[in-house]
């Protein structure tokens, strides 16, 4: 499915799951793609954060895209993941997801050394020449360590270079900014940049963000509950913001989770990434939780906590 308008509504980042030798569990991974469409979500971000793309080598990257793109069969929108180091490295990923029919891509900025604005927007720019399909920035300075202005933001949508940006910035005020600078809550479709999405990656504040004039969100719970962001984002759309942040609420419960993994024993992402997969494979939905190494796994006892979780939140485990 080809982007022909900007990007809305609740688009996952598709976690992948392994089996018990580390490998991509393919079966699992169709099966979850199926939960999420099912689930009436706008499109399917494969090869992020939540996809542990950074644990995943270049053949199993190829390997879950492909899984991604056959399973959705056109359905929604598949964005790949095509983050690394450098530019000439991007490139070759980029290359690889639009062979396999990724439609769109989602790339950071340069990371490793540091990088200058002009540097990362030359970045972009050969990105977008060398693929020519649909680019996305995906801001997440905790983990590149640069953080990406509302002004480069702008120069890379008006002249076409972006189709739209993922904000993991943790920035709500860099992102009002740069909303307002493209327009502002009722002004997007007439400013600088009409066709740029600005999706965002704040789980917590979804509610808040669609009020701003956000254009949707990449919730990494969303592989749990994909439904209950539909209903928060339906309700944001039809202007029904008390229903809204009703079910943001009942969201921000579940989202607790996260924290399963006690953290004198295991990293925060650890604990995360293992509680999604954890609530799958409780729910029924992929067969195995485990997380790449050298990620810990979660303890029976941790375990235990997300199933707390998921039936607190109405999603009652069935295994």
């Amino acid at each position: 499915m080809s982007l022909t308008s900007p990007l809305h509504g609740v688009v996952p980042p598709v976690c992948t799951p392994l089996d018990s030798r580390g490998e991509v569990d393919t079966t699992s991974l169709a099966r979850l793609v199926e939960h999420l469409i099912g689930g009436g979500v706008h499109g399917l971000f494969a090869l992020g954060s939540t996809s542990e793309v950074a644990y995943l080598t270049d053949a199993q990257r190829a390997t879950a895209l492909a899984t991604v793109v056959d399973a959705t069969g056109g359905r929604v929108p598949v964005l790949a993941g095509v983050i690394d180091t450098t530019t000439a490295r991007v490139v070759e990923h980029a290359r690889a997801a639009a062979e396999l029919g990724a439609d769109a891509l989602v790339a950071t900025a340069p990371f490793y050394t540091r990088t200058h604005d002009r540097e990362i927007a030359q970045h972009f720019r050969r990105l977008h020449a060398a693929v020519g399909l649909p680019l996305f920035a995906y801001d997440i300075p905790v983990a590149v360590h640069s953080m990406l202005s509302p002004a480069l933001v702008r120069e890379l949508a008006e002249d076409g270079t972006l189709s739209g940006l993922k904000d993991s910035s943790g920035d709500e005020g860099g992102l009002r900014r740069l909303i307002v600078g493209l327009g502002g809550r009722d002004g997007r479709a007439n400013g600088p940049a009409p066709r740029f999405s600005i999706l965002t990656g704040s789980e917590l504040t979804v509610d808040a963000a669609l009020l701003a004039g956000a254009d949707g969100v990449v919730p990494g719970i969303g592989n749990v509950d994909p439904a209950g962001y539909v209903r928060l984002y339906d309700a944001a759309r039809a202007g029904k913001w008390e229903l809204a942040a009703k079910e943001q609420e009942r969201l921000v419960e579940l989202f607790a989770m996260v924290d399963a993994g006690p953290e004198a024993d295991m990293g925060r992402s650890s604990s995360a990434l293992g509680s999604f997969k954890a609530a799958l494979k409780l729910l029924g939905v992929i067969a195995c939780g485990d997380t790449a190494f050298p990620q810990i796994q979660l303890s029976a006892e941790s375990v235990a906590v997300v199933a707390q979780r998921l039936r607190a939140a109405g999603l009652p485990p069935v295994r």
